[in-house]
């Protein structure tokens, strides 16, 4: 389990590099909060894979829970049930701007919330089976 949740933070940092990169989308202020909870992961679970430690899943954990609250945060901005005049974002790109749907319907900050959701779920099971790769 704890692999699994270390290979959905590794495609979804790339997907994130992807988007800003090589699409030139530019992060908004929540997409950099998201961030801050996801690029760690990379590092935080692949050691906790390789070493098999217990301690990759609760600051896994901790590091998703951040990065799920922002995410969620901005689907709720970006789909509308949050006004805009409660977004932090006053400077540069607007957080509630939707400047990618893929499938019509996926948004960024949709497949962030389902990617932190997922590595919540998959953490918990590794907490629950006892940490192994």
């Amino acid at each position: 389990m704890l692999l699994l949740a270390w290979l959905v933070s590794l495609a979804s940092t790339l997907g994130s590099l992807f988007f800003s990169e090589v699409m030139h989308l530019q992060p908004c202020v929540l997409c950099w909060y998201q961030r801050i909870g996801m690029f760690p992961l990379v590092a935080v679970l692949g050691v906790g894979v390789y070493r098999q430690d217990a301690g990759a899943v609760l600051s896994g954990l901790l590091l998703s829970a951040a990065g799920w609250l922002a995410a969620g945060y901005h689907f709720l901005l970006y789909t509308g049930w949050i006004p805009e005049n409660l977004q932090p974002c006053s400077k540069g790109m607007s957080c509630a701007d939707v400047d990618l749907r893929l499938i019509g319907f996926l948004t960024i900050p949709l497949m962030s919330l389902l990617a932190f959701t997922l590595i919540i779920g998959l953490l918990v099971a590794a907490h629950r089976q006892g940490v192994r790769a």
